[in-house]
């Protein structure tokens, strides 16, 4: 008896407050966000399109299936952290499959500068002040 277990390449994406785990199957082109579909889970045509920029970039959108779970912030950071989970699933999956340079995925994707993670975060509320960086208004009498 064999048991064909199917192959998958790992990635995880960051952004902001999000953290992503992306599993890449060959497959048809199936994306599923944390058990739904993705045009459940995110509604808005902007976020599915970030999340699409790594397949298109890499004409791979009808290839792969993706299966992602994704915790922490809001759509736009989830979107994100989704986005280069994705991007760094496909260049796991280069490495492994291709060893050829001038074919690499990589170099496709830091093109289109979809493998730099963003290290922007919301900066901390300081004591004494409104927000982060606002502070109270000045009264001169």
């Amino acid at each position: 008896m064999t048991t064909d277990k199917k192959k998958h390449f790992y990635g995880t994406g960051r952004r902001k407050t999000s953290i992503a785990r992306v599993f890449l199957h060959h497959g048809k082109g199936k994306i599923v966000v944390n058990k739904r579909p993705l045009e459940e889970y995110f509604k808005r045509e902007t976020a599915r399109m970030i999340i699409r920029q790594p397949l298109v970039a890499t004409n791979n959108l009808d290839k792969f299936d993706i299966y992602t779970t994704v915790v922490g912030g809001g759509n736009s950071g989830q979107a994100g952290a989704i986005r280069l989970g994705i991007a760094r699933a496909l260049i796991n999956f280069d490495s492994k499959t291709i060893a050829d340079d001038e074919k690499s995925l990589r170099k496709v994707l830091r093109a289109a500068g979809l493998v730099t993670r963003d290290p922007r975060i919301v900066e901390r509320k300081k004591v004494g002040k409104h927000k982060a960086r606002k502070g109270t208004q000045y009264s001169k009498r």
